[in-house]
């Protein structure tokens, strides 16, 4: 009788709907062991939205971190941009794996050191604090890297929908818009990254994005070296 290793529980901590698809894309490709768990709070984002991510904010993406460890996960990512922060504050103390969004994304493009790094996001808001955030991380590395951001107009509400053609083409717009010639993009956010070969196929420009690097460093972590 052929036995069957348990499925390592994953919880993927959502604050929008849009997210979820882009993220279980990635664990289907990248890590095709785990059990997804999909935590939605689809008021975190827009309730950052006035003032960003509120000492109160942050305390309730906590208590959705501690829960999802109290029910047994085994890995735990946050999809939303805004919230990368809490994450890497609370991973250090944790007793499994929390990555923040995009942490591994910035990681790998740091140490491929583009000239030019453009990113791209569907609001200010979550743009400013990708920008801000991937500009930090460089520094601590001592590596400089020229970063620029611009919003994708209408890109938020092409995710909602699923129109990868018009999510497609937002992006596209929003890199001739932007004033700059990069040699490398990152998207600020999971509900973007469906687009993310086509936006290539269009530019010529590689791009970076966070669901995929964070499903196959998840992975590492908890299955090691397994194949």
């Amino acid at each position: 009788m052929q036995s069957h290793e348990p499925q390592p529980l994953i919880a993927l901590i959502n604050a929008t709907p849009a997210a979820i698809g882009p993220a279980t894309a990635a664990f289907a490709e990248h890590f095709p062991e785990a059990q997804l768990w999909n935590l939605l709070d689809d008021r975190l984002q827009e309730d950052a939205e006035p003032a960003g991510v509120t000492s109160a904010l942050a305390d309730r993406m906590r208590r959705l971190i501690n829960h999802a460890v109290t029910e047994g996960a085994q890995g735990i990512l946050l999809t939303c941009s805004l919230y990368g922060a809490v994450a890497q504050d609370f991973a250090p103390n944790a007793s499994v794996p929390v990555l923040a969004p995009d942490e591994v994304a910035f990681a790998r493009l740091i140490e491929q050191a583009p000239e030019r790094v453009l990113v791209l996001a569907n609001a200010d808001g979550p743009l400013q604090d990708t920008v801000a955030r991937f500009s930090q991380q460089a520094a601590t590395t001592n590596t400089t890297i020229d970063v620029h951001g611009v919003v994708a107009v209408g890109a938020a509400a092409a995710a909602r929908r699923g129109d990868l053609e018009a999510l497609t083409a937002s992006l596209v717009s929003a890199v001739h818009s932007s004033g700059v010639t990069p040699t490398a993009i990152l998207l600020g956010q999971y509900s973007l990254s469906p687009a993310s070969k086509a936006l290539e196929q269009q530019t010529g420009i590689l791009v970076h994005t966070g669901p995929a690097s964070a499903a196959a460093s998840l992975r590492t972590s908890i299955l090691g070296g397994q194949p």
